[in-house]
């Protein structure tokens, strides 16, 4: 009964030809416009035109597959798509997308949003070079290689003969000046003594000059009277002025020992500053014997020994090199990490050389610059074609408590974790 109404709808839409006559032309026709409006009849094989209606009555299709009538009419002759045969499965599908983004934005949120982290990242400390600071031959190296020592302990010894020897010619030449100056001092001492003899000297020429002004007036009276002779008169003269005379030469005694006081004092000056620079070198003495002990001023670790017993050093010789335990991380973040790095932040450090290890440290600083800015030789932008590179950034991490169970030094690689937000 289906096949009959299929087969009605079939002559309704198949149009008639002009001549009122039927053919295979007019039948291939119908077939085709069949097919282009999306009927319900199956699509019929080349040739199958000719075949019995009948054998499509009883529901077979050319490949002998059956098609469910009550479907076909309620779908008009369409098969249902694949999300309405299987609904639930694409609901559990949508629904297990869905939970994905979630869990992705969540590890977003919870695991990478809130840090930064970089990979070109080292330990970084301030080394310095173990030169002595006096030559001579090293008479003792109490350390080895890459052991730790602490603040004060003896480096190495170099041999004091020598500078105990140029200590005590020091120390007699402060001697040899100061015993000069005691005999300037005494010097100057009898001369202040002498001092005061042609002092006494000038008051006893004076007072015969005082007497003798006297004499000579009177016999001088006395002859222009013609009481006394002229020769009297003559001779208390004389008397005066050798009495003057004796007088000019106490006072010139006086004033030749007074000189003699401002010499002897201009000597012991001169003594005395040359005591206060033997003082010096005996100061400068002390100290070289000093420099022949090398003490580490801080604790940390004695690397790369090249010193040892019976080694000539010179004075600058660089003897090994010295790590202390100041050390901390130089990280080189890119320019685009460190808009929220701000100091204090807290940091979680991972050693390549000790991968089961997390440090933690905390920012101390933001360099205010590119490496490239500082370093020795810094690019030129403003010459040449320009092509913009994402700078590097130095931030430096310090640790307060590192790890006294593993060894840690300068250049070993290190991946910082901070925590910006």
């Amino acid at each position: 009964m289906l096949d009959d109404q299929r087969q009605a709808s079939d002559a309704e839409v198949r149009p008639r030809p002009a001549d009122g006559r039927t053919g295979t032309g007019a039948r291939d026709a119908a077939d085709r416009d069949v097919l282009d409006l999306g009927g319900s009849e199956t699509a019929r094989k080349p040739g199958s035109e000719d075949e019995d209606p009948s054998v499509q009555a009883d529901g077979k299709d050319d490949g002998g597959a059956t098609h469910d009538d009550g479907e076909d009419e309620a779908e008009g002759g369409q098969r249902p798509n694949i999300l309405r045969r299987h609904p639930l499965a694409f609901l559990l599908g949508g629904l297990a997308v869905i939970a994905l983004g979630v869990g992705i934005f969540f590890y977003w949120l919870l695991y990478m949003h809130p840090y930064e982290n970089t990979d070109d990242a080292f330990v970084d400390a301030r080394s310095i070079s173990l030169q002595p600071k006096v030559g001579g031959y090293l008479v003792d190296v109490p350390v080895t290689d890459n052991q730790h020592v602490e603040a004060g302990q003896i480096l190495f010894q170099i041999d004091q003969r020598d500078y105990e020897i140029a200590l005590d010619q020091a120390k007699a030449q402060i001697e040899a000046d100061q015993a000069a100056i005691k005999n300037i001092d005494a010097q100057i001492q009898a001369q202040n003594a002498n001092i005061d003899v042609s002092k006494a000297q000038v008051a006893t020429a004076e007072a015969a000059l005082k007497f003798a002004q006297e004499d000579a007036a009177r016999y001088k009276d006395l002859a222009e009277r013609g009481s006394g002779s002229i020769q009297q008169s003559q001779s208390a003269t004389s008397t005066l002025q050798q009495r003057q005379a004796s007088v000019q030469s106490a006072n010139a005694s006086v004033v030749a020992a007074q000189k003699q006081i401002g010499s002897l004092e201009a000597q012991k000056a001169s003594t005395q500053a040359q005591l206060a620079r033997d003082k010096a070198q005996v100061e400068q003495a002390e100290l070289n014997l000093g420099y022949t002990t090398v003490r580490s001023v801080q604790s940390g670790r004695v690397v790369r020994l090249t010193g040892g017993i019976g080694q000539l050093a010179q004075a600058g010789q660089t003897l090994a090199t010295f790590v202390p335990d100041d050390i901390w991380v130089t990280a080189n973040f890119k320019e685009t990490q460190i808009n929220d790095m701000r100091p204090g932040q807290p940091v979680a450090l991972a050693i390549d050389a000790y991968p089961g290890r997390t440090i933690h440290g905390t920012v101390a600083s933001v360099q205010p610059g590119s490496g490239t800015a500082f370093s020795l030789l810094p690019a030129q932008n403003a010459t040449g074609n320009y092509v913009k590179v994402t700078q590097r950034i130095p931030v430096k991490i310090v640790v307060t408590d590192w790890p006294k169970d593993i060894a840690i030094g300068p250049g070993m690689s290190v991946v910082p974790t901070v925590t910006v937000r």
